[in-house]
């Protein structure tokens, strides 16, 4: 199994504080049947700033550790990358990273909103330099709460997104679960990773978010979110559906 989106590596962000708490996070993804994980620290974030070099170096060692401690799991570089006007610049600077050296690089919207120049800068990134942007959470996003259509606009302009593990399982509760089904059923979710932070608080919940998945969207819908993790890490064409808005009827009454 491949997870896209973790914070594993210790000392960077919000994730593990020392080494130890990042080996008992692998330890933990290998139990979910995880074998290869992204590891996407913050950056550019308000709180946290880790730009490509410390990552590189960072993912390095952790992957010494596994292998000194006879962990059976492979840890990519990547970062979660907070919007912001010098996306652009950075990317020839060399200061952020895409997810494994791919096309596809992760970006965090703030919170409470979408940036008012997000599609036309997400648009930019796209033809100028032929990336892919993940979006990732959107489901936690009180935008797309608000309007799940703000987030259909940026799919239909090439981004690609993300849904959270513990989202689609119920533990930020039962709308961001509802909203969750919504986007996956309308063709806005492209991914399910983790975003775990450590194994108590932010766990892993890939294995029961894929049963869930399968429950209620079937065998295919479960296939398509692992095989699209897989194809991401290796730098090949994910599989697209055509997005369409989620159905008034389902999202009435959500928030």
């Amino acid at each position: 199994m491949f997870d896209i989106h973790c914070h594993i590596l210790s000392n960077l962000d919000d994730g593990p504080s020392n080494e130890a708490e990042a080996l008992t996070m692998a330890q933990a993804a290998v139990q979910e049947g995880i074998r290869t994980i992204v590891a996407t620290p913050h950056h550019k974030h308000p709180s946290y700033s880790n730009a490509g070099d410390r990552v590189l170096e960072s993912t390095a060692r952790l992957n010494h550790l596994l292998q000194e401690n006879g962990i059976d799991l492979t840890v990519l570089p990547g970062q979660e990358i907070r919007l912001n006007g010098d996306l652009i610049k950075d990317y020839e600077n060399r200061n952020i990273l895409t997810l494994n050296g791919s096309r596809y690089f992760f970006v965090e919207f703030p919170s409470n909103e979408i940036p008012r120049y997000a599609i036309r800068l997400l648009y930019s990134i796209q033809q100028e330099k032929g990336l892919v942007p993940v979006i990732v959470h959107p489901e936690r996003n009180k935008a797309v709460m608000k309007d799940p259509d703000r987030l259909y606009e940026l799919v239909r302009n090439g981004c690609l997104t993300q849904v959270t593990a513990a989202s689609v399982t119920g533990r930020f509760g039962k709308k961001i679960k509802r909203l969750s089904e919504d986007l996956i059923d309308a063709n806005l979710a492209h991914f399910i990773a983790s975003d775990a932070h450590d194994t108590v608080n932010r766990p892993f919940c890939m294995r029961e978010a894929y049963d869930a998945i399968e429950d209620e969207f079937g065998t295919s819908a479960r296939y398509y979110f692992q095989e699209n993790a897989e194809l991401l890490v290796k730098n090949q064409q994910v599989m697209i559906e055509p997005p369409e808005k989620v159905k008034q009827k389902r999202f009435l009454g959500l928030f």
